[in-house]
C-alpha cells in the first residue's frame, strides 16, 4: 500500500547531514493512460420546455429487455411476463415496472402554497418515511399497490425493478420475490506491472471559518506536490499519478440566497463569498496541477447549474491554473479510463437523496443499491433535480465500472464487490475533507482503498498537539 511505499527503513533523511551540495534525488512522477467518458452527461443546447414523464418513459423501456432477461435467468424460462394491461387475477406472473413511493411526510410545493389549507412549510426532516407510506408500481398504462415480500422502505421512487407474484381479489399485486438489472458486463483490467496511485478527496469548503480545515488542506497539497517529509515521503508521492477533487468545493456559507430578494442599494459595494473562495480555489489548483493531473467535479455548493448532471466549472473562473494543460474541468457525475481502470461516480447529491427517503443510513449501502439498480439516480426527477432528458436517459449504467465512488460522505468507507459474471467494482465513498480531514487513496494495480488522515492545531485540542499525516 502507499503507506508501505513511504515508510523509511533507514532512518529519516531529515535527520540526516546532507551527502553534497546538491539539491538531492530527484523522483520522476509515474504518467497514465487517461480518457474522458463524460460525453453522454453533456448537455448541449439546452430546453425546459418537455415535461419529466419522458425521462421515465425512456428508463423503462431501456432497462425492460435487461430485467426481463435477468428475470427468466433467476425464476425460469417459462415465466410469464406481462403488462399490467393484461395482468389477470390470481395468475403467477413477473411485471417489469418503476417503483413509486407515495409518502406523506415527502415536500411539495403544492403544498407549501396552499392557500386552501393554510399549512405551515414542513419543518426539515433527516428521513421521510413513516410506516403509511405506500409502494406502488407503473408502466406506461396502469399502476397497480404492492404488498409482500419487498422492503417497502428501502425501496425508493424511480427504480425500476421484475417482480414476482400475484394480483389478489383486492385489487393489489402480493410479490413473492423481486430482482434487480443487478450488475452490467466490464471489461477486463489490465494487469499493471508497479503500483500507481489516484487520490479522491472532496468537500474542501474552501470560504468557511475553519481555519484548521485550510492547514490540513494545505498539507495534502504538500504531501501530493513531494514538498513534505523525507526521500521516503518524497518518493511515495511520486507514484501518485492523478488527484480527483469530488464536488463541494466551496463552503455551503458562501451561498448567499438573499442576494437575489435585497433591495440593490444594499448589495452595491458588496462582493459575493463565492469571489473570494474561486480565488483560494485557484491558487490550490495551482500549486496542484504544476505537479500533478487534477480532474475537478462541481458539487452541490459550487458555481454550476444545480441539475444534474451538472456542467463543468468555467475556465475563466480559474485564470492561475486554467494554463495548464493538466487541469481538466469535469462534469458530474463523472467518467474516466485511468490506465484502463473505469472510474465512474458523482459528488453525493444522488446518495444523500435517496438516504433522505429510505431506512439505508450508510452511504457505502446506498452506493451499491444504485450499482445493483444499474442506475447513478433513481430519485431523479422526483426528489433530486434533473435536467429533462427527451430520449435517453444518461443516469443507466451501460458498462460496469472498475471504481465506483460518491463523494461529500460524512465517514470513509470501501468495499470490494464481486458480480456473477466475474465483475470486480471497488466501492468507496469519499469523505468531506473540511470535516474529516481525509482522503483516500485507490491503488490502480491491486484496486485497495486506504485513507490519508491530515491532523492540524485546532482550538479545540491542547497546546501540545503536532501537525502529522498517518495512512
Amino acid at each position: 500500500m502507499f503507506s508501505d511505499l513511504s515508510a523509511q527503513r533507514e532512518g529519516s533523511s531529515l535527520l540526516c547531514r546532507p551527502a553534497s551540495e546538491d539539491q538531492g534525488p530527484v523522483f520522476e512522477r509515474t504518467s497514465l493512460d487517461y480518457s474522458p467518458c463524460t460525453d453522454r452527461f453533456t448537455v448541449g443546447q439546452r430546453s425546459f420546455n418537455r415535461q419529466y414523464a419522458h425521462i421515465y418513459a425512456a428508463r423503462l423501456m431501456e432497462m425492460r429487455p435487461l430485467l426481463s432477461e435477468r428475470a427468466k435467468h433467476k425464476w425460469g424460462a417459462d415465466v410469464h411476463i406481462r403488462k399490467l394491461c393484461d395482468l389477470e387475477t390470481g395468475e403467477q406472473c413477473c411485471i417489469v415496472g418503476t417503483l413509486f413511493k407515495r409518502m406523506d411526510l415527502q415536500p411539495s410545493i403544492l403544498k407549501e402554497i396552499s392557500e386552501e389549507h393554510n399549512l405551515l412549510p414542513q419543518p426539515a426532516r433527516n428521513k421521510y418515511i413513516t410506516e403509511a407510506d405506500e409502494l406502488i408500481l407503473e408502466d406506461e398504462l396502469q399502476r397497480i399497490k404492492l404488498e409482500g415480500k419487498i422492503d417497502r422502505d428501502k425501496c425508493v421512487t424511480g427504480s425500476v425493478i421484475a417482480i414476482y407474484g400475484a394480483e389478489k381479489n383486492d385489487g393489489k399485486f402480493t410479490v413473492e420475490d423481486f430482482c434487480m438489472a443487478d450488475l452490467p458486463l466490464q471489461t477486463p483490467r489490465p494487469a499493471l506491472s508497479c503500483d500507481k496511485f489516484v487520490l479522491l478527496a472532496s468537500g474542501l469548503g474552501l470560504g468557511s471559518s475553519k481555519a484548521d480545515s485550510m492547514l490540513g488542506l494545505q498539507l495534502l497539497v504538500d504531501m501530493v506536490t513531494g514538498q513534505l517529509g523525507d526521500t521516503g515521503e518524497q518518493s511515495g508521492a511520486a507514484t501518485i499519478s492523478r488527484v480527483l477533487l469530488a464536488g463541494n468545493l466551496l463552503s455551503q456559507n458562501t451561498q448567499d440566497k438573499d442576494a437575489s430578494t435585497k433591495a440593490k442599494y444594499l448589495t452595491k459595494k458588496t462582493q459575493a463569498g463565492s469571489v473570494e473562495a474561486i480565488r483560494l480555489l485557484d491558487e490550490l489548483l495551482l500549486q496542484l496541477v504544476a505537479s500533478v493531473p487534477v480532474d475537478v467535479m462541481p458539487g452541490q455548493y459550487d458555481p454550476t447549474n444545480y441539475t444534474l448532471p451538472q456542467q463543468p466549472l468555467h475556465r475563466c473562473m480559474f485564470p492561475l491554473s486554467s494554463v495548464y494543460p493538466t487541469l481538466q474541468l469535469v462534469s458530474n457525475p463523472y467518467g474516466a479510463n485511468i490506465d484502463g481502470v473505469r472510474f465512474l461516480g458523482t459528488s453525493g447529491q444522488n446518495v444523500c437523496d435517496i438516504r433522505k427517503y429510505s431506512s439505508m443510513d450508510s452511504h457505502l449501502e446506498i452506493l451499491e443499491e444504485t450499482l445493483r439498480l444499474r442506475h447513478l439516480a433513481p430519485t431523479a426527477p422526483d426528489t433530486l433535480g434533473c435536467y429533462p432528458f427527451y430520449q435517453r436517459d444518461p443516469f443507466i449504467l451501460e458498462e460496469c465500472p472498475h471504481v465506483y465512488f460518491s463523494g461529500n460522505a460524512p465517514v470513509f468507507e470501501s468495499k470490494l464487490i464481486k458480480g456473477s459474471d466475474g465483475q470486480e467494482v471497488l466501492l468507496v465513498t469519499i469523505p468531506d475533507f473540511s470535516s474529516t480531514q481525509t482522503a483516500c487513496l485507490v491503488n490502480l494495480r491491486t484496486l485497495r482503498c486506504e485513507p490519508v488522515f491530515f491532523s492540524a492545531f485546532s482550538a479545540d485540542e491542547d497546546e501540545e498537539s503536532e501537525m502529522n499525516i498517518s495512512h
